[in-house]
């Protein structure tokens, strides 16, 4: 239901909000972070991340200048999680300060992240629009910035989500695992199983937790607005504050070419703009500009497509009890086997696994649950608009169909229920071959020269013909 009308009220109402400053702190082996967020008026916020560092050597200090300047800018992609409930005019920074060029930066991402929300929200509005970031620091009195030098430890930090893209990344890596750590953002089952059949032990998985203050989760129920935020931007620069503190030179995401295609045909919406290499792009920037450009950000998996990763992951059986990919089913470690994310990975796992082994991890067939229907078709391509989840291109789910419609054909068995609807749309159709598809290779990506060999080996292996 369209709430523009709710989005110009609540502008009208709180047209101010603030980020207010944050502390940082060290004791019982964790390293604490507070951010204070204000809106006038309505509410404080003061959400919490938390850094388990009793098992980690620091190189570098905690709360240095350097490292509060990478805190600085995690809070300032936090707070998009609370102005979004009310989506003030006005944005003002009152703990640090901001270039025009860093005001521009801050803006795009933050109306690029806000894609989806403005769109599910019914919300109308524009770049020039939709938020004036302003900066009133005016510090009392000048204080002592606690300066070190800064040391290298020839690390690599890499983010576990517990999907597939994480998996391939760190077998590709596996012969650089004793200087790697593991990195998670609110733990879960999936996350170190993945990490532990990776050959990490726990003492090699560098955890952090992020706490949504609960007055936001009031506001929700109360009625203020609430959609999705870019949370790989969190993750991102929690990960380079993580880095700068342990001094590791490289931050490797599993994030794939899949991930630069628009959710809603005809816009620049993307559920997953900041996985993007946009933002890729843009974060690298932003690094050189501000923190000196120590840490290599950069995505191993970028030159790959889903169906290619999907055809390495399908030869990893180590991995397939354990991990997952459904964010409904994340809290108790299940696939759900109802949202479209279960339903995008069974279909781009199909072409290279057996039915019996998909349903070992499912515990359903995905292409039966006629239910599924309107997602499916999003994922096809047959609606304009994706499903708003981490799911592989049109072209990719149409190949992945293709290729599981013959393996059905030479086998001579039943169609499943989706499968066969596809089969008889006029729209239907595979967009490129999987030759094609399986042999693309993105050019546009940021992989160091040192890591070139794994995404040699990575491709030989995909592109090769039966």
């Amino acid at each position: 239901m369209p709430r523009n009308g709710d989005f110009n009220e609540f502008r009208q109402r709180y047209p101010v909000f603030s980020y207010d400053g944050f502390t940082v702190e060290r004791a019982d082996g964790r390293v604490r972070i507070r951010f204070d967020f204000s809106i006038p008026g309505l509410c404080e916020f003061h959400p919490e991340t938390t850094i388990n560092t009793d098992k980690l050597a620091l190189l570098n200090r905690f709360d240095s200048a350097d490292a509060r300047k990478i805190l600085f800018a995690l809070g300032l992609v936090e707070a998009v999680s609370y102005w979004k409930c009310v989506c003030s005019p006005r944005f003002i920074v009152r703990c640090g300060a901001l270039s025009d060029a860093d005001k521009g930066w801050w803006k795009k991402l933050w109306y690029h992240g806000l894609g989806e929300f403005f769109y599910q929200n019914g919300i109308e509005t524009s770049f020039e629009h939709f938020v004036k970031i302003e900066c009133d620091f005016k510090p009392e009195r000048k204080e002592r910035e606690i300066k070190d030098e800064y040391r290298t430890s020839g690390l690599n930090i890499i983010p576990v989500g517990g999907g597939k893209d994480s998996c391939v990344t760190l077998d590709l890596l596996k012969d650089i695992k004793d200087s790697t750590l593991c990195f998670t953002v609110n733990d879960q089952p999936a996350r170190t199983q993945t990490a532990a059949v990776a050959g990490y032990s726990p003492e090699k998985i560098l955890k952090t937790t992020r706490q949504i203050d609960k007055e936001l989760l009031q506001r929700n129920k109360e009625g203020f607005l609430n959609g999705h935020t870019p949370f790989s931007a969190i993750v991102a620069f929690l990960g380079l504050y993580c880095a700068h503190i342990t001094g590791a030179g490289n931050m490797i995401l599993s994030n794939e070419s899949s991930a630069n295609e628009a959710t809603v045909g005809g816009t620049e919406i993307n559920h997953q703009y900041s996985k993007s290499y946009a933002f890729e792009q843009d974060l690298n920037d932003y690094m050189k500009r501000n923190f000196g450009g120590r840490t290599n950000y950069f995505s191993l998996l970028r030159p790959f497509n889903e169906l290619q990763i999907a055809r390495r992951f399908a030869a990893l059986k180590q991995f397939h009890p354990v991990f997952r990919s459904c964010n409904i089913g994340s809290k108790n470690n299940i696939w759900c086997g109802r949202c479209a994310k279960c339903l995008c990975v069974y279909i781009i796992l199909s072409p290279f696994m057996e039915r019996r082994e998909l349903l070992d991890i499912f515990g359903h067939d995905m292409l039966e649950k006629e239910e599924m229907l309107k997602d499916f078709e999003g994922l096809a391509g047959l609606s304009e608009v994706k499903p708003f989840e981490c799911v592989g291109t049109v072209e990719e789910v149409r190949c992945a169909l293709f290729m599981v419609a013959q393996k059905y054909a030479a086998s001579g068995t039943d169609i499943p229920f989706l499968l066969k609807k596809y089969s008889e749309n006029s729209e239907a159709g595979c967009m490129k071959s999987p030759a094609q598809l399986l042999g693309e290779w993105n050019p546009e990506n940021n992989v160091p020269e040192k890591f070139k060999k794994y995404i040699t080996e990575m491709y030989d292996y995909v592109s090769a013909t039966d």
